[in-house]
């Protein structure tokens, strides 16, 4: 049952279409994540479904009663609130669940005042707020964001158990895969379902693609065959029935499907000499809190290093350190003169929100050496997703998404060796981490990265450090998933054994391999190549046939046993023509293959 239906809505901002005839149900149960390029529409779609905008046309019903809890992407808090005077209502049946998630989130002060809060802990206490009423459905928008890992499993293990219905917005793969049970995608105004987690709703999506092109290779090769017939001359044009030729008006004018378009990511390496980036016995603190103490490493050319831990035990800072723009108390920080770094942070830039996209990088470079060449700003853009149009808007007309994506283009359009990338998986949408992460795993130099996105971790890490926030790193290698198993072995470093195969067995298994994954040769059976000598004639026979019980259907209109005779054999006539036509598309693709063989 349905308890929240969204039905044919569309949205214009300006000139930019944000959802065009768009439906979709939420149902009891439903934990539903919503995923999409960032700019398509995500928090948009929360805050209809929040009540706190409205569709331009289409329209939105609730059940009865419905109580909802909204968790925006971005908090606003009153001037000079407490934790306590902002998630506290004085209701002893709420507050005491909205202490008991602070304390568990990791927010022990009531009387601590928001605006000394950090980003993560400001966003905790929206949290434990929005969760302390007895809601039917959560609305979150970038719950993860700002979580460590601790906080994380928290968060899941709470969803999961959470008895009403669940649509929020992520960019945590590995969280989608432990919480929704429904995926929702945002793509060029439309909403697609999928019944599966993230995991199933790759192969989903791609079985989706692979079914419209299908159709429309399916329909490319009907409407080259009715082309063809249409032109044969004026006697076989005599015979053509008048369905027929709107079914050609048709095929032309029907639309192709839309593809998502894609970030891509590319830029021209910095060389890179022997001396990289050394740190010698580096300790930092603020007063009482130590932050380093005595860490020496030097990182190694095309490695990937990963640093995690909990919020606030100076992650950022290290990576601040790095970049230059801070300084350690004790010990070096080391760079080789060649050394060029790209710094992504993690706080806001401030933008000129009056400055055009396209100035912005031009600021920083009117041509980009990438490894195709070079290219102007306006073609770097194009790359990044930023269209002509909106590459002359001003950047205040950007969603805070699209800002991040300009900021990392900004980083990429200056030849850099080091990367370092400050939660990045905080700013940019899972079909952008994607291709994020195959440039950085072909990318030539270091990449130093802060992240609580496992998924991240996962695909791009070569080893791991883990901050114990008292000073000190552990070393782990592998991505997240090789430290967590490390974890789980609870220090015990005697090696298990592997079994290794013989080797006569491995070359007989590669054979085995070899020949079944060598290329076949493509060709026609005997059967089929009869069969696609003689189905032209067939279909036009059909064709001909259909024409001829048309008009003895209107001869037998008052002739009701005949009439219903003659329905049945040209429904019976029409199902065997569909199936010839599917077979002739099947045939004229296959003789297309081998004809490109042979070339």
């Amino acid at each position: 049952m349905n308890i929240l239906n969204m039905e044919h809505i569309s949205k214009i901002y300006g000139d930019k279409v944000i959802f065009e005839d768009a439906s979709f149900g939420l149902q009891e149960g439903d934990k539903i994540g919503i995923i999409g390029i960032n700019g398509t529409g995500k928090s948009t779609l929360l805050k209809m479904a929040a009540g706190l905008e409205n569709p331009d046309t289409g329209q939105i019903t609730r059940q009865n009663g419905l109580k909802l809890a909204y968790l925006p992407q971005d908090p606003e808090f009153p001037e000079d609130a407490t934790v306590a005077s902002y998630a506290l209502d004085g209701v002893q049946e709420t507050d005491w669940k909205v202490q008991s998630t602070l304390n568990k989130l990791g927010i022990g002060n009531p009387e601590a005042k928001i605006s000394e809060l950090s980003g993560g802990q400001k966003r905790r206490v929206a949290m434990a707020k929005t969760f302390s009423g007895e809601a039917d459905v959560l609305l979150l928008d970038e719950p993860t964001n700002h979580m460590d890992e601790e906080m994380l499993e928290w968060l899941e293990k709470y969803l999961r158990a959470f008895k009403g219905a669940i649509l929020m917005v992520t960019h945590d793969r590995y969280f989608l895969d432990q919480v929704s049970n429904k995926i929702l995608e945002i793509s060029h105004g439309s909403v697609y379902e999928y019944q599966a987690d993230y995991s199933g709703f790759l192969e989903l999506k791609a079985e989706r693609e692979e079914m419209e092109l299908a159709s429309l290779r399916k329909r490319q090769s009907i409407l080259r065959m009715e082309l063809e017939w249409a032109k044969r001359g004026c006697r076989a044009r005599s015979t053509k029935q008048k369905a027929r030729l709107q079914r050609l008006e048709d095929l032309k004018n029907a639309a192709a499907p839309v593809r998502d378009s894609a970030v891509e990511l590319d830029s021209v390496n910095a060389r890179m000499g022997r001396k990289t980036i050394e740190l010698s016995h580096v300790s930092k603190s603020y007063g009482d809190k130590k932050i380093l103490e005595d860490f020496s490493y030097i990182f190694l050319k095309n490695q990937t290093v990963g640093f995690i831990g909990p919020n606030g035990c100076g992650k950022s800072t290290l990576m601040k350190m790095l970049a230059g723009i801070i300084k350690p108390d004790s010990g070096s920080i080391e760079k080789g003169e060649t050394i060029k770094i790209g710094y992504f942070a993690q706080e806001e830039q401030n933008m000129d929100s009056s400055q055009r996209v396209i100035d912005y990088v031009k600021d920083i470079a009117e041509y980009i050496n990438t490894s195709e060449g070079r290219i102007s700003a306006s073609q770097m853009l194009e790359r990044f997703l930023f269209t002509p149009d909106m590459q002359y808007s001003p950047i205040g007309k950007l969603s805070g998404g699209e800002k991040r994506r300009l900021y990392l283009l900004g980083i990429l359009s200056s030849p850099i060796n080091v990367l370092i990338l400050d939660e990045i998986g905080n700013a940019l949408d899972i079909p952008t981490m994607t291709i994020l992460e195959d440039f950085l795993n072909s990318f030539g130099g270091i990449v130093i990265t802060v992240s609580h996105d496992r998924y991240f971790l996962d695909n791009v890490a070569d080893r791991i450090f883990e901050f114990d926030g008292q000073g000190h790193l552990q070393q782990y290698e592998g991505g997240y998933s090789d430290y967590l198993e490390t974890k789980k072995r609870n220090g015990d470093d005697r090696d298990k054994e592997i079994p290794v195969k013989k080797e006569a067995e491995s070359k007989q298994e590669n054979s085995k391999n070899w020949k079944q994954n060598r290329p076949v040769k493509l060709k026609f059976t005997y059967k089929e190549q009869r069969e696609y000598e003689t189905i032209d004639s067939e279909i036009e026979a059909l064709e001909a046939k259909l024409e001829k019980l048309d008009g003895d259907m209107m001869a037998n209109a008052t002739n009701s046993a005949k009439l219903s005779e003659l329905t049945r054999e040209k429904e019976e006539t029409e199902t065997e023509l569909e199936e010839k036509m599917d077979r002739w598309v099947y045939l004229n693709d296959l003789a297309e293959k081998i004809a490109e063989q042979g070339r």
